[in-house]
């Protein structure tokens, strides 16, 4: 969707390839050397924030590769680029899955609570770089905050209260009316919820049917 909406095409290298894509490998490389060291961050926010602080300094050095400083050849790569389309690109990762009954959604390595009433249902779960939110047919179902380790466990304290609820009112029995015998029913009812009607026989009147 996203490639779609730029005009673009996505070329997807084998992993563990690094030769394969080494301007990008470069890029990094160059950060871990130069801008990572002795910094601390708190999260990828902090990251973000103190990067594009050190980047125009760095951007305003001569390189030898391109044949002068990358923030004067900034103006060049943008005008040789096409113009952003009237629609937004889509950006977050869409998925569908029915809620279990641990009433939890895993997204990129994590386990994210979900409103327990919709257990059995299909939910949508979309996914960016900032939060993970959860819906059902419009119905906002869970909103939390991306965690970026994995292998966490994020609740919301209003879905363990929810499945409390759900419990106890599941635990308690219905109030049967008076004369009323639950375990008695008519066979007839499955007849006619499938469809299907035998024809009467002289052995219709009696106790069984063979």
């Amino acid at each position: 969707a996203f490639v779609g909406t730029v005009a673009t095409t996505l070329i997807q290298l084998k992993p563990y390839d690094p030769e394969s894509k080494g301007i990008v490998e470069r890029a990094n490389q160059f950060l871990e050397t130069s801008f990572m060291p002795g910094r601390t961050f708190r999260s990828p926010d902090d990251f973000n924030t103190q990067l594009a602080d050190w980047l125009p300094i760095a951007n305003s050095r001569v390189v030898r590769r391109i044949g002068g400083r990358p923030i004067d050849l900034v103006s060049v790569d943008t005008a040789a680029m096409l113009s952003l389309p009237p629609v937004p690109p889509q950006t977050a990762a869409y998925s569908q899955i029915r809620l279990p009954r641990d009433y939890y959604v895993r997204v990129h390595g994590n386990d994210y609570s979900v409103d327990p009433w919709a257990i059995g249902h299909l939910v949508e779960v979309a996914a960016d770089l900032r939060q993970v939110a959860v819906t059902r047919e419009g119905r906002v179902l869970a909103e939390h905050e991306r965690r970026w380790s994995r292998g966490l466990t994020v609740t919301d304290p209003l879905h363990v209260k929810s499945a409390a609820r759900l419990r106890e009112k599941f635990q308690q029995p219905m109030p049967v009316a008076a004369g009323e015998d639950r375990l008695m029913r008519d066979l007839g009812d499955y007849d006619r919820a499938f469809g299907v009607e035998f024809p009467c026989t002289a052995s219709c009147n009696d106790d069984w049917v063979q």
